[in-house]
Parts: C-alpha cells; structure tokens; sequence
C-alpha cells in the first residue's frame, strides 16, 4: 500500500499563461518565479487539507444551487489560500473585485465557521480566498 507523507505540489494548467500569472503574482501577491510561462514557489506553506469536492457540492457552495451553470468553465480544481482574518478575506474580495475579477461570491461565513470567497481563475479553477478557524493551531 502507498504511503503518502505530504502533498508535494499543486499547480494549475493554464491554456493563458499571463492571464494566470496577473491573477496569482499581480493581484494575490504569490511569490512565484521562473523563467518562461512555468512559475512556481517553494516559499508558500503547506497544505492543511486535500479533499476530493464534488462538482454539485462546489456549485451549491458557490451558486446555492447544485447544477453548475452552463454558461461557466467546469473547475477541474479548486485552491484556496489563508488570510489573517475575517476582514482580510473580505478586503481581499473587494481588491479582486476592484481589479476586474468576477467573484463567484462574496466574503461569507459558511456554517463551519470558514469565512470564505470566491473566484473564477482564467485557467478554470475555484480559487478561495479564505480565513478558517479550524485549520489554525
């Protein structure tokens, strides 16, 4: 049986490599390098959990309704990264916003007391912007 230690890496596929790199370094402030379209950083933290979200979940979380529109790409994957508070996530929202990204929803606290928002990423993924009480020691 495979053991598994740790997620290694996560990446997205992007078909529009600059589009992608204006959301995650330029807005997000992501500190990835690289040469060429590949960028990547092994300065951001680990992952506090992986999860397998099925797509009616993610529509229902993002849409309040379990069909994802048809009008939308289907995300293939959704990331979110941690912020320092409540507040930080909701700022964060508006920036986005502010920059011309359609947010999927605004900063809300779900039920499990995550505040959360979300956007569409060029590549198609669920990015969230997020403050989880739960996940921090």
């Amino acid at each position: 049986m495979v053991k598994i230690e740790f997620i290694a890496s996560i990446a997205v596929i992007t078909a529009d490599p600059p589009a992608s790199r204006g959301l995650y370094v330029d807005l997000l402030g992501l500190p990835l390098e690289g040469s060429g379209d590949y960028i990547h950083s092994e300065e951001l933290g680990g992952c506090k959990s992986f999860g397998v979200w099925p797509l009616a979940q993610a529509a229902q979380a993002c849409f309040g309704d379990p069909e994802w529109p048809a009008d939308r790409p289907v995300p293939q994957a959704s990331i979110e990264f941690e912020v320092a508070s409540p507040e930080a996530v909701a700022a964060a929202a508006e920036e986005l916003q502010s920059a011309g990204c359609e947010l999927l929803h605004g900063a809300r606290q779900e039920p499990w007391g995550q505040t959360v928002a979300r956007t569409l990423s060029p590549e198609g993924s669920i990015v969230g912007i997020s403050y989880t009480p739960a996940l921090r020691d």
